[in-house]
């Protein structure tokens, strides 16, 4: 007889509340960029200040993403979101009033760091591996992933307007409340402790530890490729999103361009992760990442090399849109296959640590480089790079589960 479902809501439900923590949690984060004008105007500061607080942001999503995974894979869910949306929260309405850039780091970097290790889509697609059958996961990984880019094509447009009519700092005020609407969802993704799943394909070890899970996946040489390859993921989207906006300014172009090109990657994102999982379904995964990261540096290339102007900004932002977060549902669906679902918050969190401190890099790189030469060329160029790169590194993984011995008998 197979194990009892751990889950006391309907499928439809799961992947609904889901879906909706997903895209009120990106929302805000993918809004970043709009707020660097505004803020290094009114104090003064470089855009290496306001590039340090959401490199700092990237680098802690990632570092607690582990940790937050393990909480959650061992206590259960609710609590980890309940207080990630607490801090998340906390943390906008601290760089709201931050006058100083030690305030700003806080709030920006600090809090909203952590509060999205614990509450953003990382824990939403673990949820969605414990809770929902096996059949429902890869299409699932695709509609969480597509909620979190719906956020993200409506909150820059929303915040555009909320900056023009009320002001920068009330409009991280307002996107503070609405990320508190996380909790009630959060019940929905309850899951039992102790690592209780929903049956799996892959089976766990008996009586694994966490110890023993992670020596395993990292001497799994497949599990290694595909974190290293995460990390080019990470680079080019953080910095896209913080230095977007900025970019398309610098070339002589409106406020509103940056703020409907990051919406329209939201959208464009939407319609491509759902088909990423649709796909992951249907042809090897290791060939869709490698053909996702192609693909991003093909468009990057043509986007630098075209003249600007806001047609080829909407234009890139749909095509980029398409391979934004299309990596995650073969990703997190490569380390279910190989480890299966009782660790998986906590391993998809480590390759999401890669994946940030990729986004660490992009993200400082870009204020960095562009007060040293005036330019964003190098870190452009320096993107399609790493996307060739990772292109290359995805090939050789292995798509099975790890090999381990049998229980021997008593």
């Amino acid at each position: 007889m197979s194990a009892a479902p751990a889950r006391s809501y309907a499928p439809e439900v799961i992947v609904a509340a889901g879906c909706l923590i997903a895209l009120i949690t990106f929302g805000p984060r993918a809004s970043a960029g709009l707020f660097q004008i505004p803020m290094t105007l009114e104090f003064g500061w470089g855009r290496d200040t306001f590039s340090i607080a959401i490199a700092i942001q990237n680098l802690l999503w990632g570092l607690g993403a582990p940790f937050a995974g393990a909480v959650a894979d061992r206590f259960g869910t609710v609590r980890v979101l309940c207080f990630g949306a607490v801090l998340y929260a906390l943390g906008l309405v601290v760089m709201a009033y931050a006058a100083t850039p030690l305030t700003l780091h806080l709030g920006a970097g600090v809090l909203i760091g952590f509060g999205l290790s614990a509450c953003s889509f990382n824990l939403v697609l673990a949820a969605f591996g414990k809770l929902l059958p096996e059949s429902w996961r890869p299409m699932a990984f695709g509609a969480g992933t597509a909620a979190g880019s719906f956020g993200q094509f409506l909150f820059p447009p929303i915040g555009n307007i909320l900056i023009e009519q009320i002001g920068w700092h009330q409009a991280l005020v307002v996107f503070a409340g609405s990320v508190l609407l996380v909790m009630p969802f959060a019940f929905m993704l309850a899951t039992r402790k102790d690592g209780v799943t929903q049956p799996s394909a892959t089976a766990n070890l008996p009586g694994q530890s966490i110890k023993q899970a992670l020596t395993e996946a990292f001497k799994h040489r497949s599990y290694v490729l595909l974190v290293l390859g995460f990390f080019t993921c990470g680079f080019q989207l953080a910095f896209i999103t913080a230095h977007m906006p900025a970019y398309l300014k610098d070339v002589g172009m409106a406020a509103w361009v940056g703020g409907w090109t990051l919406a329209v990657i939201g959208l464009a994102n939407a319609f491509g992760s759902l088909c990423s999982g649709w796909l992951s379904t249907r042809m090897p995964k290791r060939h869709l990442l490698a053909w996702i990261y192609l693909g991003r540096s093909v468009a990057i290339a043509a986007f630098i090399l075209l003249p600007p102007s806001p047609a080829t900004a909407l234009a890139f932002g749909a095509v980029i849109g398409l391979f934004w977060l299309s990596t995650i549902p073969p990703t997190s669906s490569l380390v279910m296959l190989m480890f299966g679902t009782k660790y998986m918050a906590m391993l998809y969190g480590f390759a999401f640590f890669s994946h940030q401190v990729g986004g660490f890099l992009g993200v400082l790189l870009g204020g960095f480089l562009y007060e040293a030469s005036g330019s964003y060329q190098i870190v452009w160029w320096l993107s399609i790079a790493l996307g060739i790169a990772s292109a290359l590194i995805n090939l050789p993984i292995i798509e099975k589960a790890v090999e381990r011995p049998l229980a021997q008998p008593a």
